[in-house]
């Protein structure tokens, strides 16, 4: 099996075509083409259908880069690992995660560029959805599901949602004994899909799960803007109980019926399939896969 044929298939792949393939690999149209026909020839399957206006996988050819990507990852990787060994990292490293990640972010990108001074880094804190490959970025902090079959994951656990509220709504609203009293409540919708939204709460004792259904006079999709909000006393939310714990410690919020947490959704490290990948980016990639769990409190089940 020759390796290099499967990058460069790979490659076209995550480009979408011979032409930029060819561009990246810094090989000739004719010679990329030539190695993917090779390839299909080994095998005895077509790996794409080609026209004179587009490429697309057949069935065999996206089943085969599903597996061929997360093996040539793990060489990259290997290799990487590897070459840091005998080179310091060094260059720019470009990184994206949403607004609220910036905090736990902050002091472990610190202490990596304290570690590595020939190594930059950019940081792009957004709510919009980046796009690693057109807009080069390295790495992404991403909550979800996750679509895009280019990319390549490390799944890093899950976290807990808890309910909290400032003092001041708690006295003059009364503070919930059930699950079933925030339907009576002023709540702080975050990222729902309409103006409601059904809240599905687990008891940590093994009591099993509740739904209420909650009403609020704000939505938003910031939860910078959820905390401002908890704040002023507007309401209760729902929101990653690591995120408000400093606020619960330090007396300006409440927690809301501690036993009930809402599992959020899994956390990964995100990065785009390359071939040579920079030794600052493997480091960085190795160091938030180690330590964010932690800084996130996050746990694998969920």
């Amino acid at each position: 099996m020759d390796l290099n044929r499967i990058a460069v298939f790979a490659r076209v792949v995550e480009t979408g075509s011979f032409t930029a393939a060819a561009t990246a690999l810094g090989l000739r149209k004719s010679t990329v083409s030539r190695s993917v026909s090779a390839l299909e020839a080994e095998l005895g399957i077509r790996l794409i259908q080609r026209t004179t206006r587009r490429l697309s996988l057949t069935d065999a050819g996206r089943a085969y880069y599903e597996r061929a990507r997360s093996a040539l990852a793990g060489l990259e990787e290997a290799q990487a690992a590897a070459a840091s060994l005998q080179t310091e990292p060094r260059g720019l490293v470009r990184i994206t995660a949403a607004v609220e990640g910036s905090a736990s972010l902050a002091p472990i990108v610190g202490a990596f560029l304290l570690r590595h001074p020939h190594v930059r880094v950019e940081a792009l804190f957004t709510s919009r959805h980046v796009d690693l490959v057109k807009e080069g970025v390295d790495l992404a902090v991403r909550a979800g599901v996750l679509a895009e079959s280019q990319l390549l994951a490390r799944r890093l656990g899950s976290s807990d949602f808890g309910l909290f509220a400032a003092p001041s709504y708690l006295e003059r609203r009364g503070r919930p004994r059930r699950v079933a009293d925030l339907a009576r409540h002023d709540c702080i919708l975050y990222r729902p899909e309409g103006g409601t939204v059904t809240w599905r709460l687990s008891d940590r004792r093994g009591r099993g799960e509740e739904r209420v259904t909650v009403h609020g006079q704000l939505q938003t999709d910031q939860l910078l803007f959820v905390q401002h909000m908890l704040l002023e006393g507007v309401g209760i939310a729902l929101g990653p109980a690591t995120y408000f714990a400093p606020l619960v410690r330090s007396g300006q919020l409440e927690s809301v019926l501690p036993h009930h947490v809402h599992r959020g959704p899994a956390i990964y490290v995100v990065w785009p399939s390359r071939a040579f990948e920079p030794a600052a980016v493997a480091a960085l990639r190795r160091v938030l896969i180690e330590r964010l769990p932690a800084a996130l409190g996050l746990s694998w089940t969920g």
